[in-house]
């Protein structure tokens, strides 16, 4: 499932809207906290990704993430009707295709449909690799992109080198997938993504600017739970994972169908550092 644009709310709102949803990429990955990390939480302590490696930090969760999956197979070949405003998107995608060598191996971190980013960097002369939970988004991202390579994987595989080791990628894209994750995981996961990056690779990060933490919220007849940051915070969480910020763009997104206020979506342009 590609994320989402989202409507979690902007830097000034709180989740308290009662018909909050999520649009735009659909990504499917939602750890449960361990207990270690809902420790840390409680007493207000920052996990760090400093000196991490690896995706060993999420060692002992247990991912519950049938039911995003399953919303996202409901909605199936419908999703790009649903949310069709993807103009951040687009423009970061082909940002990044420009800027990656011709090519390059790139990876779609929750491709949903394939649309527009698989397709984007595919048609570009890139290597696409797309990593989806949604059986129904995968199968959809093998019809809308046939030069691209696509898996029913968890974020958690790639940890075990099922797409590759250290270093085996130019470029990712992670279009609001990490919104799934609560906070206190998402530093793990940036830092995993480094790691499958070249030296001087590329990132693609967007996500939804909010006050938010692992945060419940109604999608399409079901419930999932969101993370955001504000801007300046999240600068800061994914250069302590080792990126350095190279451009950043933010656009108002309000959601096709329904009268919710504008969010903003940050789009950052990363570098592995």
């Amino acid at each position: 499932m590609r994320p989402w644009g989202s409507t979690v709310g902007s830097s000034s709102t709180r989740l308290h809207r009662r018909n909050s949803r999520l649009h735009g990429t659909a990504r499917t990955w939602l750890p449960r906290r361990s207990p270690e990390l809902d420790r840390g939480r409680r007493r207000g302590e920052v996990v760090s990704a400093e000196g991490y490696d690896g995706y060993e930090g999420l060692n002992g969760l247990v991912l519950d993430r049938a039911g995003q999956a399953e919303a996202f197979d409901a909605i199936g070949d419908r999703y790009d009707e649903a949310f069709p405003h993807k103009d951040g998107q687009l423009a970061a995608g082909a940002r990044l295709a420009a800027a990656l060598p011709p090519g390059s191996r790139v990876l779609d971190l929750g491709c949903g449909t394939g649309l527009p980013t698989a397709r984007q960097l595919a048609d570009a002369g890139h290597t696409v690799v797309g990593v989806d939970l949604s059986p129904s988004m995968v199968d959809l991202a093998r019809e809308n992109v046939p030069a691209g390579e696509f898996h029913r994987l968890d974020i958690a595989d790639l940890r075990h080198g099922k797409l590759g080791g250290p270093g085996s990628f130019d470029g990712v894209t992670a279009f609001f997938s990490l919104l799934m994750l609560p906070r206190a995981e998402i530093p793990y996961t940036l830092r995993m993504l480094r790691s499958l990056l070249r030296p001087g690779g590329l990132l693609v990060l967007a996500m939804v600017e909010a006050d938010l933490d692992d945060c419940p919220i109604p999608f399409l007849g079901s419930t999932i739970r969101v993370s955001g940051y504000l801007r300046d915070d999240l600068r800061q969480v994914v250069h302590d994972a080792g990126f350095e910020v190279t451009g950043e763009d933010s656009y108002a997104y309000a959601p096709a169908s329904t009268d919710t206020p504008p969010e903003i979506q940050l789009f950052l342009h990363l570098r592995r550092a």
